[in-house]
This record gives structure tokens, C-alpha cells and sequence, in this order.
């Protein structure tokens, strides 16, 4: 999860031991850089990288790809949009973890609803464990 302001990012990241860290990025912005999670064909924010390398001076060499157009670009980035990059991604993450969380439950509350109901209707018998 990622909180921002003006000034600074604090990102939450949570540890396999099950403890979480907040990161802290200050933000260096400039005011005419591309967020490249935006596309600029689509305007879509759904931008991913499909391949990445560290390149020189804190530069990275991604190419990136958006789902909806199908538009595709490779280029050197500077860090700090790599980085805010990331956090996008991250929050993008983290959504898809809750969405999946919410549906997995909806899913588990409607199979106890039917086993409850099939035992109520006497339709589960021993032979079928």
C-alpha cells in the first residue's frame, strides 16, 4: 500500500515473517516528466513493464506495454519514474489481493449456504464422504 503527498511516498511493505516496514521515497519530481504508467496512445493507466535492466547512472531500460491498445515502447528512464512506476504497480497489487480476498470469501459463504442447504434437504449421505 502506498500513501503520498507533495513531498513524500510511504510505502507499506509487509515482510514474510508477517511484520511490515514503511519505506519513505522523497519525491524529486519534475514537472514535464511522463508517468509511465499512463499510456499515450490510450491514456490508460495500466501501463506494465515487460522486461527491465538496470542501465547506467541509476537508469533503467524498460519496455513497456498497455493492455487496452496494445502499444509498446522501450526506452532508458530516469529512477524516480521507475520508482513511481513501482508504486503504482504496488497499489495495483495490492488492489488485486483485496479484490481476490472479498471474492474467495463470497465464494466460501456460498458453498457452506449450499452444503447447508443440502443437509437440511437430506441429499448428503455417508457414501458421499
Amino acid at each position: 500500500m502506498s500513501q503520498s503527498n507533495e513531498n513524500h511516498t510511504v510505502r507499506r511493505i509487509v515482510l514474510p515473517s508477517g511484520r511490515s516496514i514503511e519505506v519513505i521515497r522523497f519525491n524529486e519530481t519534475e514537472p514535464d516528466v511522463r508517468e509511465l504508467h499512463i499510456c499515450p496512445t490510450c491514456n490508460s493507466d495500466l501501463v506494465q513493464p515487460l522486461n527491465w535492466c538496470e542501465g547506467a547512472e541509476g537508469r533503467w531500460e524498460l519496455t513497456l506495454e498497455c493492455p487496452n491498445c496494445e502499444w509498446t515502447e522501450s526506452g532508458i528512464y530516469e529512477r524516480t519514474q521507475v520508482e513511481r512506476l513501482e508504486d503504482r504497480l504496488d497499489e495495483g497489487l495490492a488492489d488485486m489481493i483485496a479484490d481476490l480476498q472479498r471474492l474467495t470469501q463470497a465464494n466460501m459463504a456460498a458453498d457452506v449456504d449450499r452444503f447447508i442447504a443440502a443437509l437440511e434437504a437430506d441429499l448428503i449421505l455417508p457414501e458421499d464422504f
